[in-house]
């Protein structure tokens, strides 16, 4: 499978007027308005579907993301794509860059079939994979056998059931998951975790979970934009000696990880897009892997710093 086949557009930058990615504010039409934002949804859908891209991921919680994409699915009507999605989070920033709370988290079952049935609606008969938003080895979900029971039932819809996770115990986390079964079967067939240079930590934990036979994906490659406008050192010297930005950089390190499946772009706007996609000519060496490698940070301090990245 070449790089374009593993690489996947995420909305959650896209769907809401406001989001926490660093480098997002001038690649967004200045007014943000639903229209404006729907518009750029479907701009860099596009972009992204000529580009050979067939992965497009959602939730319930990015604002109007799923209403966008399934607008674009419909519209477009397009071929061979998959369409992940994420039910536990709910919006409540009331299309407000300034909102005191922009999201509110519940993993109970009321939530989830409430969310399921919105999502089915919005995406049309396309969703592939529904996802737990943001599992940590905290959530009601791993003693709510009714819920667990629930979530199983969506296969019977054809429907791939994941999980995606954050936090600075992601590896504790996955490997919990990963035990959960229903009537003798594995729940979870999908994992979606953060993971960048600056945060490696479940990596061992997607490893073993992708040869247990999970589909992972990786999110946050870029660091919330981190990577790709205040990249370290080390990393934008390399990225200048291939002649490539720091995001194509940060990206084909995650694309080097032979168990990762599928790596999530946040791309806001087909020009950033572009400049992602230059990953394609990008080749890291052991050596080069070797100096990414020690780009890494403790997780208690990676996530203090992302969960310090304002909302705007």
């Amino acid at each position: 499978m070449n790089a374009i086949q593993r690489l996947g557009i995420g909305l959650a930058a896209l769907g809401r007027p406001a989001y926490i990615n660093v480098g997002r504010a001038d690649e967004l039409p200045p007014d943000r308005s639903v229209e404006e934002m729907r518009q750029a949804t479907w701009n860099v859908l596009d972009a992204a579907y000529a580009a050979g891209i067939r992965w497009m991921d959602a939730a319930r919680s990015y604002g109007r993301s799923e209403e966008f994409l399934g607008g674009w699915l419909t519209a477009r009507a397009p071929e061979g794509v998959t369409v992940s999605s994420k039910w536990g989070y709910t919006y409540v920033g009331d299309w407000k860059t300034d909102a005191p709370v922009h999201e509110v988290k519940e993993h109970g079952l009321d939530r989830y079939r409430t969310q399921y049935a919105e999502t089915l609606a919005f995406l049309n008969g396309h969703l592939s994979v529904y996802q737990v938003h943001s599992l940590t080895e905290e959530s009601p979900l791993f003693q709510d056998v009714r819920l667990q029971v629930a979530l199983a039932e969506a296969a019977a819809d054809g429907v791939r059931v994941g999980f995606s996770t954050s936090g600075p115990r992601q590896a504790d986390t996955i490997r919990r998951a990963m035990e959960l079964e229903v009537s003798g079967q594995r729940l979870f067939r999908t994992v979606q975790s953060t993971w960048n240079i600056l945060e490696t930590s479940a990596g061992e934990a997607l490893r073993e979970a992708r040869e247990a036979g999970l589909h992972v994906l990786l999110k946050e490659v870029l660091a919330n934009g981190r990577l790709a406008v205040r990249p370290p050192m080390a990393a934008l010297t390399l990225a200048s000696g291939k002649g490539v930005r720091p995001d194509a950089l940060a990206l084909a390190a995650a694309l080097s990880r032979p168990w990762a499946d599928t790596v999530l772009m946040g791309a806001v706007s087909p020009a950033q897009l572009e400049a992602n996609l230059a990953v394609t000519e990008v080749d890291l060496s052991d050596d080069e892997m070797e100096v990414l490698s020690g780009l890494s940070v403790p997780p208690d301090r990676y996530w203090a710093e992302r969960s310090a990245l304002p909302w705007t």
